[in-house]
């Protein structure tokens, strides 16, 4: 003999969130955003759930297994317009749009997925952190030998690409496998940077040594102009440039400009040594112009 089963006409939100496979705070959040009518209290002043808010809340948890945000759940169930009885209610979207709306957040999901993907294979193959930069740089640098590169240069490029993306960077890189693999630019550019470093607050913009230290960054910064060139780097940059016109390496839209990027960088650099940068990137350029105009000539 069988017992006798008599579901009850209401339930308790205790027992309709463990039906529902939620929680009573959820239900009690649906009712604050007007997604879940709030059905009416018993006797001992709690809320009663029936059949039909027992089926709204097994249709928000389908929707929100599938991704549906909570407002867009609104839209669908039109609570839009139960709500304020307003006219422009009426152009509340339907379902289609939720879920063509819902499709291309996946569509972006899955992309950010397989960037994901690229950037841990990276990680194991090339090894952290040069593997956490993007795949135009660490494919550039991979073949560099362990040690070859300090932190300051992946530092440097760290910050090439949040400003100019990964094409600045990848173009960048090929300064640093020029320093990794000739040890007499490396041994001058670390006597640079030190002695760069050594003009601090106490040495005045004015100073001759600012002006000194600036003709041999710029006379360094040519050095290696020609080792890029002698290396045939200039070849791996020019495939970089027609790759990223294709359309396969651009950005994901963080980049700033360089404006924006000198106001929110610090270095704390002193007058003299910014004093310094300057006039070296001046004579730099300076220095391309005449070479270009004998080459045209």
């Amino acid at each position: 003999m069988y017992p006798a089963l008599t579901p009850p006409r209401q339930v308790k939100i205790g027992d309709a969130a463990a039906f529902a496979g939620i929680t009573p705070r959820a239900i009690r959040h649906y009712h604050a955003i007007g997604l879940l009518p709030e059905p009416g209290r018993g006797g001992d002043g709690r809320r009663r759930y029936g059949y039909d808010d027992m089926i709204r809340l097994l249709w928000i948890r389908r929707m929100a297994d599938a991704g549906i945000s909570l407002d867009d759940m609104r839209a669908a169930f039109g609570e839009a317009r139960e709500e304020t009885g307003d006219e422009a209610s009426d152009q509340a979207p339907g379902i289609e749009s939720v879920l063509s709306r819902l499709e291309e957040t996946l569509a972006a999901q899955e992309a950010a997925v397989r960037r994901r993907r690229a950037a841990v294979r990276r990680l194991r193959a090339v090894g952290s952190p040069l593997g956490l930069l993007s795949e135009p740089v660490s494919d550039r640098l991979s073949h560099l030998p362990p040690g070859a590169l300090r932190p300051s240069d992946l530092d440097a490029l760290l910050v090439t690409e949040r400003i100019f993306g990964p094409l600045g960077a990848a173009i960048q890189a090929s300064a640093f496998i020029v320093l990794a693999t000739h040890p007499g630019l490396r041994a001058e550019d670390d006597r640079l940077e030190a002695a760069e470093a050594a003009l601090d607050d106490g040495v005045a913009p004015d100073d001759p040594r600012v002006e000194e230290l600036a003709v041999q960054r710029c006379a360094h910064q040519i050095a290696l102009n020609q080792a890029i060139e002698a290396a045939d780097l200039e070849a791996d940059e020019a495939k970089i440039f027609e790759t990223h016109d294709a359309g396969l390496t651009r950005g994901e839209g963080t980049e700033m400009s360089a404006a924006a990027a000198i106001t929110k960088m610090p270095y704390d650099f002193s007058p003299a040594r910014t004093r310094c940068l300057e006039l070296a990137g001046r004579l730099f350029g300076e220095a391309l112009a005449d070479a270009h105009s004998a080459d045209s000539s």
